[in-house]
This record gives C-alpha cells, sequence and structure tokens, in this order.
C-alpha cells in the first residue's frame, strides 16, 4: 500500500502541507455526513423551495462582501491565525445554530454566519500551498478532496439513524457533531502549522495599513487580473462549476425524494457510492494526471457532468439504477475536473499577490453564483428537474471555457522563453 504514489506523499508531505492535509478529516468528514439531508431537513421545518433558495441567494450576498474582505484581513492578521478565527465563526456556530433551527429565521442566520468561510478558505488556501511544491499540488489537492471522501464509510449509518430516529432528530445529531469536528479540526491546523513566508512578509507590509487603503489598492491587482487570459478561464470555469455544485447540492436531495419518490432514509446510499467511486478515482486515475495536459480530462469531466445530468432528470419514479448511474458519472467527474480546476488555479495566480486575487475571484464568482440560488428555487418550485437543465447548459459552456483555455495556455506556451507549468496539449 505505501509503495502506491498517493500513499508515499501522504507520508513525506511536509509543514503546512502536513498540518492542513492531516486535520482536513474533521472538516471533511462531518459536512459530507449532513450535507445530504440539509434540503429536506428544512422542508420538514416548514422552509419552502423557494424560501431555501432564497436562504442560499442571501447567504451569497454576504459572501460577496467577506470575499471582498478576505485578501486584506489574510495579509492583515496572517494566514493561520485567520483561518483559526474564521474557521470557528463560519463552521462551528452555524452548525449549532442549524442544530436547534425551527424556521426560516434560523436557516437564514446560520447561512449568513457560514458566509464567514469566505474568509477563512482564502487564508487556508494561502496556508495550504504558498510553501509547498508545485509538482505536489495535484497530491495535496486529492488528499483534501480523499478526506472529504472518508465520510462514505460513515454514510450507511446517518441512513440507518433517519430509519430509526427519523429525519429531524438525526440531522440535528449530525450537526452538533459537525461543530464539535469542526472546532476541533480549527485548532489543530494552528498548531500543526506556521506563517508562511509570503504571509510574513505581507502581514509586515499591510501593518501600517488600514483596511480602507488596501481595498483602494484592489484596482491594481484587478487590472493584473484582467490582462492575464488564462487567469480569467480558469476563474470562468470555477464559476461554472461553482453555481452547478450550489444547484446540485442545494437541490439533489429534493428532486430525489420529492420527484422520484426514494424515502429519505435510502438516500444516504447514493453519497456512499459516490464517494467509493471518487476514491479509486483518486488513486488510480488522478496519479495518472500529473504528466498528461490538462485540456483533454477537463473537457471529458465535463462531458461527464452533462450525461450525468441527464440521466438524473430522466429518470423515472424510483429510478435507483438511473440516479445511482448519474452519481457515480458525477462522482469521476468531479473527481478529475475539481483536483485539475485547484491546480490550474494555483499556477496562475501571482505569488505575491495571492489573497488579494484570490479574493477578486471570489467575489466576481460570488457575485455571479448568488442569483442562482434564487433562480434555482423558483424553477424547482415549478418542475423539480428544472435546475438540473440549467445545469446541463452550464457545463456545456464549462466545456467551451476549458477549450478556450486550452488554447491560451498554447499560445502562453509558445510565446514564452521559459516551459510552461501548465500546459494544454
Amino acid at each position: 500500500m505505501t509503495t502506491h504514489p498517493l500513499f508515499k506523499s501522504l507520508l513525506n508531505f511536509k509543514g503546512n502541507a502536513r498540518g492542513c492535509v492531516y486535520a482536513e478529516p474533521l472538516n471533511g468528514i462531518p459536512f459530507h455526513l449532513y450535507a445530504p439531508y440539509v434540503s429536506i431537513y428544512m422542508l420538514a421545518l416548514g422552509v419552502t423551495d423557494s424560501k431555501i433558495g432564497l436562504i442560499v441567494s442571501i447567504s451569497w450576498l454576504f459572501q460577496l462582501i467577506m470575499a471582498l474582505l478576505s485578501g486584506v484581513i489574510t495579509d492583515k492578521l496572517g494566514r493561520r491565525r485567520t483561518t483559526l478565527i474564521f474557521d470557528l465563526i463560519s463552521w462551528t456556530i452555524p452548525s449549532l445554530i442549524s442544530a436547534v433551527a425551527q424556521n426560516f429565521w434560523f436557516f437564514l442566520g446560520a447561512g449568513i454566519i457560514n458566509s464567514f468561510m469566505c474568509v477563512s478558505q482564502n487564508s487556508w488556501m494561502c496556508l495550504l500551498v504558498e510553501d509547498s511544491e508545485p509538482d505536489q499540488l495535484i497530491d495535496i489537492f486529492s488528499w483534501i478532496y480523499i478526506a472529504g471522501m472518508l465520510s462514505a464509510f460513515f454514510a450507511p449509518f446517518a441512513g440507518l439513524m433517519v430509519r430509526a430516529y427519523s429525519l429531524v432528530p438525526t440531522v440535528r445529531i449530525l450537526y452538533l457533531f459537525a461543530a464539535v469536528c469542526f472546532a476541533v479540526k480549527a485548532f489543530l491546523t494552528y498548531k500543526m502549522t506556521a506563517e508562511t513566508q509570503q504571509g510574513l512578509v505581507r502581514m509586515q507590509e499591510t501593518h501600517q495599513t488600514s483596511l480602507f487603503v488596501s481595498l483602494v489598492e484592489y484596482k491594481d491587482v484587478l487590472r493584473q487580473v484582467l490582462r492575464s487570459p488564462r487567469t480569467l478561464y480558469t476563474a470562468g470555469i470555477m464559476l461554472i462549476l461553482s453555481i452547478c455544485y450550489m444547484i446540485n447540492g442545494t437541490f439533489w436531495s429534493i428532486i430525489v425524494t420529492e420527484k422520484l419518490k426514494i424515502p429519505a432514509q435510502n438516500i444516504a446510499i447514493f453519497p456512499f457510492a459516490k464517494s467509493v467511486v471518487m476514491l479509486l478515482c483518486f488513486f488510480f486515475v488522478i496519479p495518472r494526471l500529473r504528466s498528461i495536459p490538462f485540456k483533454f480530462p477537463l473537457m471529458l469531466g465535463f462531458a461527464g457532468f452533462v450525461f450525468s445530468q441527464f440521466m438524473l432528470v430522466t429518470a423515472p419514479v424510483s429510478g435507483y439504477v438511473l440516479v445511482l448511474f448519474s452519481i457515480l458519472l458525477e462522482a469521476c467527474s468531479t473527481a478529475i475536473v475539481s483536483t485539475l480546476v485547484d491546480r490550474m488555479m494555483v499556477l496562475t495566480i501571482d505569488a505575491q499577490e495571492r489573497a488579494r486575487i484570490q479574493s477578486i475571484l471570489n467575489v466576481i464568482i460570488i457575485l455571479i453564483t448568488s442569483p442562482f440560488g434564487w433562480i434555482a428555487g423558483t424553477l424547482s418550485g415549478i418542475n423539480k428537474t428544472l435546475p438540473f437543465i440549467l445545469n446541463i447548459g452550464l457545463f456545456l459552456v464549462g466545456g467551451i471555457l476549458v477549450y478556450l483555455a486550452g488554447q491560451a495556455s498554447t499560445s502562453a506556451a509558445g510565446s514564452s522563453s521559459s516551459p510552461e507549468p501548465l500546459t494544454a496539449d
């Protein structure tokens, strides 16, 4: 087992990569345990489809504000301290609120506080990659996703709990469990990491600079982003994934239980199957992508997304088989696309301005994504399949952006005197 390249890399991680990766199961496992039940949990407590979409959209608007501030906060407080503070705020507190939720207003409050995660996502990403070797990035991101997929082995217990204790009490327990795990993970990450070299530089540079002045300086960073076609294409791909993942995460359990009439206690088998397939992909497919140009596997991944959504919307009532095939295809596509896009983003961003560039890109992504919660909620109220038909169109656009990104990367490599770390074909 230890001869597998992924296991070798896990044992060889040093410094912040080790601290971030080793603590990640405490985040991934509890999140993936309650995530399949969130929407139907809200439905069970009287929140309608449209109000669920409204919660998502309002939360994303607050994420917009926090994403704008995330870069300057991360530079000013440092990557490590920012991650600790905002992980506790954005994950532990909303989980406690959701565990005792009674109506729409509880979930709205939890969603707004959860929007602070944009700050810790930025700081945590900087903490993870800034002192890491570029050739380790695929392995690092693979293990981050694997950490979440470990929940597959616990998902059946969640289904058994729903069957034994019903939906609402079970989800309350899962949220309480998550709150404890999130808090332990935040402190453990802080203990096992150190401030990055670039973080120390930015803390020193921004020590006497106000948040307002730092925000004004964004205009120069924005010009830098706009002059980088590869960064823009990568951001566009991330935008498509952001919208589609949000729609799937919010409305998948609704279409499966409301339209396909699959009982809530049985839906745990699907995330279980998805996690197992993703784990297999990470161990047997992703290691072979290190030296393969990104364009072909990414386009194949987006094609897989399109077919997975098509199978979901055409599945009959109690169509377990089609839903299962949809999930398995989505799992393979997610493993490939997410890992490669994360690597693309790291390699196309100026390392000296990583926090603020990530902040700007997150603002743009959130600004455009936020209305889609309400749009998808409205579509779901009309017909449960419509949000996923929207996904099909968006994934097709994503495939086009991958092709254009590949062309831009090839052009950049051809015009540069030094070899490009990211190749298209």
